[in-house]
């Protein structure tokens, strides 16, 4: 099942163009509808990348998780979540990323996924 997620709400980069989704971007928890990450996309050579560049963290929570249940074949397991690249190989087409990957880092799951923003300026993520 294909399902749209709007996970990422705000650009904190000023020399953003509102049409660009390269940037840092805050993600919501979809359960809590409280924010969960910053997320910095860039380019990387000929592709687009994502990586987490600041946590939020409820009190009890580790302030510096691990992805601890990544895939053990996965180079990020068991690396720190902060400073982790979870947007891979992502290739532009018309203004929309597509034909990548995004890591959940809480659930160590994988997803194809596709990036565009929408008219309404916040970037969605379809999974």
């Amino acid at each position: 099942m294909r399902a749209i997620y709007t996970v990422i709400l705000a650009v904190f980069s000023l020399s953003v163009s509102a049409q660009s989704v390269i940037g840092k971007w805050k993600t919501i928890d979809d359960e809590t509808g409280k924010p969960k990450s910053v997320v910095e996309i860039y380019k990387n050579g000929s592709s687009y990348e994502g990586k987490i560049v600041k946590l939020f963290t409820m009190e009890g929570e580790n302030p510096n998780p691990i992805c601890d249940k990544c895939d053990s074949d996965d180079s990020r397991y068991k690396k720190k979540v902060l400073g982790m690249v979870i947007i891979k190989d992502m290739e532009m087409d018309d203004g929309e990323l597509d034909d990548g990957a995004i890591l959940d880092p809480k659930k160590g799951e994988v997803y194809d996924c596709k990036i565009w923003i929408g008219d309404d300026g916040k970037l969605n993520v379809r999974v």
